[in-house]
């Protein structure tokens, strides 16, 4: 994951140049940044796997996201060491991981849908929530990019989870992925 670190510099400066020259001081910007390495869930761990076939023990997730007002929020998944050509679907969740993937309950939506589990494309969409798709490439590296136009509030999340599948974004069907294969604790 050589490129991470530029990957990562460049996305904090595109953030940070977006903002308005009349922009609240820095105090209003939250970085954060995980690094994970995935193995069997104990309690405490970062990354965790339930799935080691589609993510294996020993590969490794980074998350970095830089939030701020003005700006919104722009989040970056990188993982390596996934199963090659495998195309999997990611987001952020309500909360921490736990000993499945169910733990980290629903996906994080700005506007929350008042029916569980969300599947109307008006509440599960891109804009709404972290969408984090990915395919791993021949070596079993990925990358996702995400930008929304708000930041987290008082009410935050707490996990990114790799599923199965890319996301789907028909009505009916919007926000689903598949089995949750992976997570990585990340308190936003």
């Amino acid at each position: 994951m050589r490129f991470l670190p530029a990957a990562l510099s460049a996305l904090a400066l595109t953030a940070l140049a977006a903002a308005p020259a009349d922009a609240t001081p820095a105090s209003n910007v939250r970085v954060v940044s995980v690094h994970g390495t995935f193995g069997a869930y104990q309690p405490g761990a970062t990354a965790s796997t339930y799935k080691p076939a589609l993510v294996p023990e020993g590969s490794s997730a980074h998350v970095f996201s830089i939030s701020s007002g003005t700006v919104g929020t722009n989040t970056v998944l990188a993982v390596h060491g996934l199963v090659p050509g495998h195309h999997y679907g990611a987001h952020v969740h309500t909360k921490p991981c736990g000993a499945t993937g169910d733990a980290a309950g629903p996906h994080y939506q700005f506007q929350q849908d008042p029916v569980s589990p969300s599947v109307d494309p008006a509440y599960a969409n891109p804009r709404n929530e972290i969408w984090l798709d990915f395919a791993a490439d021949a070596t079993g590296n990925g990358f996702a990019r995400s930008r929304v136009g708000w930041q987290f509030g008082e009410r935050r999340a707490g996990s990114v989870v790799i599923h199965e599948t890319h996301t789907h974004t028909d009505p009916g069907h919007a926000g689903t992925a598949g089995a949750r294969l992976a997570c990585v604790n990340v308190a936003f």
